[in-house]
C-alpha cells in the first residue's frame, strides 16, 4: 500500500512516499520549492524581459507568486489573469483591478497574442511529481490515497477580517470534534468555505484514488507528535513556526486544551515565550493576539499546564524554529518525527488519513507506532 503527502508551504514543498511494506524512515521523500516560490520566479523572469503575462488554472497559496504579480503590474507591463487564478492574489477581485491587474473571461484568454506568456497556477500539480518519482524509477500507479495540506485563510465576506474569520473556523472545528484531524477532509466533504482546500481537489480530478485535504499547521502539530518524547506526555505544548504563520496547541488526554495563531512575522522571541506561558496557565485571551495582528486564542480548559519540571516545555517544529534558541527560558524540544523535521506535516496527514480513510487505518497505525514490517527498499517491487 501507496500514499503520496505533500505538504505544501511558503518556502518548500515537502513530499512523501509512504510504503506500508517499509520502516517509515527508509520511505522516498523530497524537498521541493514551493508552488508559489516556483510561480514566484516564472513571473519574475517574465518583468525582466518585458514580457506580457497571463495567470490562468485555480487559486493557489499568495504571498510571493501575489507579490511578483503585483510588482509586474508596477513596472506597467500587462498582466491578465482568470478569474479564478485572481483570487490567488485577493478574494476579492476589484482590489486585484485596481493593483493593474486585468481580469478577463476564459474565453478572452483565447484572443490574447501568442506573445502573451501563460503561467497555469495551482498548489499540486500530481502529474509533475509523477514525473519526477518517474525519472528514478518510483511509480505513483495504484496508489491507495494522495493527502495534501495547504495554508486556508477560507472565503471572508467582503468587510470580514480574513484573520477573525479564519480563527471562528478554527474554532468552530475544535469545538465540533476536539483532535486535530478535525482540519482534515475527503475532497467531497470540503466546507465551501474552504477554496483553496477545494481548489486542490479541483487540480487533482484526474487522479485515482481517495484525496484527503488538510490545514497545514494542525497537520505539523499532529506530525510532530509522533517524536517518542512528545507521544509520551499526556500533556504538551506544541507549536509550529512556519514562515508566515505561527501556531501553538495545548494538548492534553481529551484533545486540544487550547490555541494561538499569529503571524510569524509580528513576533520575537520574548513575545512567542509570552504567548506560550499565557496559554499554558490559561490566561491568554483572543484579543491579546488578535489586537496585536494575529488571528487570535482560545483556552477550552482553564486547568494550567504546569511548565518547568520535566526537561522541555514546548515541542517545536517548523521552518523557522530558529526563532526559538537553545537557551530560551522555555527550554524548547525541536521535535523530530521519524528522524525529520521538515516531515511533520506528511506525517500528520498519515495520520489523518488513519482516522478518515478505515481500510487504511490498521496499517498506518502500525507504521506510525514504529512496528512496520521493516523490509529493505530492494525486497520490495514497485
Amino acid at each position: 500500500m501507496k500514499i503520496l503527502t505533500v505538504d505544501v508551504g511558503t518556502g518548500t514543498q515537502d513530499i512523501f512516499l509512504y510504503d506500508s511494506r517499509l520502516d517509515v524512515e527508509n520511505g522516498f521523500k523530497l524537498v521541493l520549492p514551493s508552488p508559489t516560490m516556483m510561480i514566484h520566479n516564472q513571473i519574475r523572469q517574465a518583468t525582466r524581459q518585458n514580457a506580457a503575462l497571463l495567470l490562468t488554472g485555480k487559486m493557489m497559496g499568495g504571498g510571493p507568486s501575489a507579490w511578483a504579480a503585483r510588482d509586474h503590474a508596477k513596472a506597467g507591463l500587462p498582466i491578465f489573469a482568470t478569474p479564478e487564478a485572481a483570487k490567488t492574489i485577493d478574494d476579492e477581485l476589484e482590489k486585484v483591478e485596481k493593483l493593474g491587474i486585468r481580469i478577463i473571461s476564459e474565453e478572452e484568454t483565447h484572443r490574447l497574442p501568442s506573445t502573451v506568456q501563460r503561467l497555469t497556477l495551482k498548489d499540486f500539480d500530481f502529474p509533475l511529481l509523477a514525473e519526477t518519482f518517474a525519472r528514478f524509477g518510483v511509480s505513483l500507479a495504484n496508489l491507495s490515497a494522495v493527502c495534501v495540506a495547504v495554508f486556508d485563510h477560507g472565503d471572508s465576506p467582503p468587510g470580514i477580517s480574513d484573520r477573525q474569520f479564519r480563527f471562528d473556523y478554527l474554532d468552530e472545528r475544535i469545538r465540533e470534534e476536539n483532535s486535530l484531524t478535525a482540519f482534515a477532509y475527503l475532497s467531497d466533504d470540503i466546507p465551501p468555505i474552504m477554496t483553496r482546500l477545494q481548489a486542490v481537489a479541483d487540480s487533482a480530478q484526474s487522479i485515482d484514488a481517495p484525496l484527503l485535504v488538510m490545514d497545514t499547521a494542525p497537520a505539523a502539530v499532529l506530525g510532530a507528535t509522533f517524536d517518542p518524547q512528545v507521544t509520551a506526555r499526556p500533556r504538551k505544548l506544541v507549536a509550529n513556526l512556519g514562515n508566515f504563520h505561527c501556531l501553538a496547541f495545548r494538548l492534553g488526554e481529551n484533545g486540544v486544551e487550547g490555541v494561538f495563531e499569529h503571524h510569524t512575522g509580528e513576533v520575537d522571541l520574548p513575545k512567542l515565550e509570552s504567548l506560550l506561558l499565557r496559554l499554558a496557565n490559561g490566561t491568554l485571551t483572543h484579543q491579546d493576539v488578535f489586537d496585536d495582528m494575529g488571528h487570535g486564542a482560545l483556552v477550552y480548559d482553564s486547568t494550567p499546564l504546569e511548565l518547568g519540571k520535566n526537561g522541555w516545555d514546548v515541542a517545536v517544529t517548523g521552518p523557522r524554529r530558529a526563532l526559538f534558541r537553545p537557551d530560551s527560558r522555555l527550554r524548547p524540544y525541536f521535535a523530530v518525527p521519524f528522524g525529520d523535521m521538515m516531515l511533520a506535516g506528511n506525517f500528520g496527514l498519515l495520520a489523518a488519513a488513519a482516522d478518515l480513510l478505515p481500510n487504511l487505518t490498521e496499517p498506518l497505525r502500525k507504521s506510525l507506532a514504529g512496528n512496520a514490517q521493516g523490509t529493505a527498499p530492494w525486497d520490495t517491487e514497485d
